[in-house]
Formats: C-alpha cells, sequence, structure tokens
C-alpha cells in the first residue's frame, strides 16, 4: 500500500511545493511588473525583502520550481532507467523533446506580452533532460557545477572585458524575438535573460539527481534541509568575507554568481524538504489537498496570471502601479481565486487546459 503522500507515480508532495512556489513567482511577478510600469520603491524592511531585481526572494521560488521540475523528470524516466531498456528510453526522450519544442515555442510568443517569462527556459531545461536524464546521479551534479561555473566565469569575463574598455553587449543585451536571429535565441538561451542554462541548468541537474531518491524518508529530508540551510549560510558569509569584486561575490540572480547559485540551491532545498514533510503530514487536509490539486495546474495558471494582471493593470486600469502592498493583495487575491478555480476545474477534468494540449502534444 501506498504512502497518503505517495499516488501511483505521483508525489503530491511535490505538487504542493509546485503550487506553493508558484505562489511567490506571482508575487514577485506582479511586484515587479508594477514597478516597471511606474510603481515606486518601497524603502522599508518589507520593501527590501520583497525587491524584485536585488531583494533575497528574487527568484528564489523560481529556482524551486525548476528545481522540482527535475524531480519530475526523473519519475517520468525512472523505469526506463531502472530497466536500461532502449525503447522505453527513446519514448522519455522524445517525450522531453516534444514537451521542450511545445514550451520553448509557446514561451518565445508569450515573451512577447510578459518579457522574461520563464516559460523560454524551461522549454530549454526539458530539451537538456532529454539529454541529460540516462547520466548517474554524478554527473548530473558534475553538469550543475559546470553550469555554474560556466556563467559565473563569463560574468568574470564581462567584467574584466569592460574593465579594459572593451564591449561585452553583443552577448548579453538584447532579445531574440526582437531581432529574430538564431544566433540571438542561442544567446537568450544559453547566457542572457531572465533564467539562462548557465548557471540555471544547476537546479535542473540538482532536482533530477535528488528526484531519484523519492520518496523522501524522515532522514532523508532532515539532510536535505540541513544542506540547504548550510548552502544558504555558507554563500552569504561568503558575500561578506570574500576580497572578490561586488559582483563576482553577489547573490544576487542578474550578476549569476557563484553565490547566487549556492544560496538559490540551499532555499530551494530548504523549501523542498519542510513544504514536503508539511504536506505529507497533513496529507488528509483539505488545505493540502486543494493546494496538491492546484499544483498539478501550474502551467495554466501561470498563463492565466499573465493574462490576469494585464486584463487588470493595462487594459481595464482597475489596479493601479502603487506599491508593495497593492502588488502582495493582487497576487494573493488572484491566487485565492486560482485555488478555487483549479479545484472546481479538478471535479470536471482530469488535468488543466493547458497541461491537456501539453500531454497531447508531448505525451
Amino acid at each position: 500500500m501506498t504512502s497518503p503522500h505517495h499516488r501511483g507515480d505521483r508525489i503530491v508532495d511535490l505538487d504542493v511545493v509546485r503550487a506553493i512556489a508558484l505562489i511567490g513567482v506571482c508575487v514577485m511577478n506582479y511586484h515587479g511588473y508594477l514597478q516597471l510600469r511606474g510603481a515606486p520603491k518601497d524603502a522599508g524592511f518589507w520593501g527590501r525583502v520583497f525587491d524584485p531585481a536585488v531583494g533575497p526572494l528574487t527568484t528564489r521560488f523560481a529556482a524551486t520550481f525548476v528545481m522540482v521540475a527535475g524531480m519530475g523528470v526523473s519519475l517520468l524516466t525512472q523505469r526506463s532507467r531502472e530497466t536500461n531498456d532502449r525503447t522505453r528510453r527513446s519514448t522519455d526522450r522524445w517525450t522531453l523533446l516534444r514537451r521542450g519544442v511545445l514550451l520553448l515555442s509557446f514561451g518565445f510568443f508569450l515573451d512577447w506580452v510578459w518579457p522574461g517569462t520563464i516559460l523560454f527556459f524551461y522549454g530549454a531545461f526539458f530539451l537538456a533532460a532529454a539529454a541529460l536524464f540516462p547520466l548517474r546521479s554524478r554527473w548530473l551534479l558534475a553538469v550543475g557545477a559546470g553550469a555554474a561555473v560556466a556563467g559565473a566565469a563569463l560574468q568574470w569575463w564581462a567584467l574584466d572585458r569592460t574593465t579594459l574598455g572593451h564591449a561585452t553587449q553583443w552577448l548579453f543585451t538584447g532579445q531574440a524575438e526582437t531581432h529574430r536571429s538564431p544566433r540571438e535565441l542561442l544567446f537568450d538561451i544559453v547566457v542572457r535573460g531572465t533564467h539562462p542554462l548557465f548557471p540555471w541548468l544547476a537546479f535542473l541537474c540538482i532536482g533530477m539527481a535528488i528526484g531519484r531518491l523519492l520518496p523522501f524518508d524522515a532522514r532523508m529530508r532532515v539532510r536535505l534541509a540541513l544542506a540547504g540551510c548550510i548552502c544558504v549560510a555558507t554563500g552569504y558569509l561568503l558575500e561578506h568575507v570574500l576580497p572578490w569584486h561586488e559582483h563576482l561575490r553577489s547573490t544576487h540572480p542578474f550578476d549569476r554568481g557563484l553565490l547566487f547559485t549556492l544560496t538559490a540551491t540551499g532555499t530551494a532545498l530548504t523549501a523542498i524538504s519542510l513544504i514536503g514533510w508539511v504536506a505529507e503530514r497533513t496529507a488528509q487536509s483539505p488545505i493540502t489537498h486543494a493546494l496538491a490539486v492546484t499544483g498539478r495546474t501550474t502551467l495554466s495558471i501561470y498563463v492565466l496570471h499573465v493574462l490576469v494582471f494585464n486584463l487588470f493593470v493595462d487594459w481595464l486600469e482597475w489596479v493601479s502601479p502603487n506599491g508593495l502592498r497593492t502588488a502582495l493583495l493582487f497576487a494573493l487575491a488572484f491566487w485565492a481565486g486560482a485555488i478555487v478555480v483549479a479545484n472546481v476545474w479538478a471535479l470536471r477534468f482530469a488535468h488543466g487546459p493547458l497541461e491537456w494540449v501539453y500531454r497531447r502534444f508531448g505525451g
């Protein structure tokens, strides 16, 4: 008999983590996009915490989301890896490739109305996963570490070249949907934008590695939480003591330094462990059930949060670009409605509308 938090080939804990991570993504997105439309920056403590550019929560929810995606890849490919069945392995690879192409293509066009959308990069993560999933865990971690080092090395190179008076804009600025250039598209995916493979591939690889340990027992949860706390503490300590240039020892996401990757990894590991533990302990709770159902429709809800923002802010102008309080109320009101809609939808349909398309195309 399976445990209450394990249903077939799904780990309900991950659905809850995914739902809560997307709540954070919506909060940070709404706050950041309202600022882009003229909302003032809050100077107080909470303004610094929720700062969408350099605050301690910036992209941490997205990093958790990517790590959970890696864990999902391991669940999807578990049978082909364990049996070493070439036919199943080929089927899994094509599933990941189709899903990656769909998300990459859809995200490319969504970026026109929601610049910086993670879906564009999410598709690239699945394309990478199609090649990486047969690797042993130690090699996955090595690839992830290499991506983190590559991202930091590129930033170091750019800083050095800029100091010497050379231009680096050709590598770090521009968007493919504007220039319609294959080179620009490749640079967007790999080295620039909001979630490039260097260093974000690290979160996917770590997720794929720890996903092979599912379902977690209590001892494993403690180890992951402890490792996460150590990563966060070490990263912020080194930020203050290393004698490097401020950009090289930065924990800010757009500096893409090693300390950013380290602290974001620690945050994600801690969140996955603790939220998963609470979900397991409260598996029969209506709240946990509602969050798990919502977590299975995150693709639809993510796109819906884009449409709702544009409807209420840009088209109807019912929400004005004000400060943090407006962003929080707007995001939480959206999520309260999204949870209700997702659970009502689930009474009649097995998948969300975009999840249905995703599965029909991707398998």
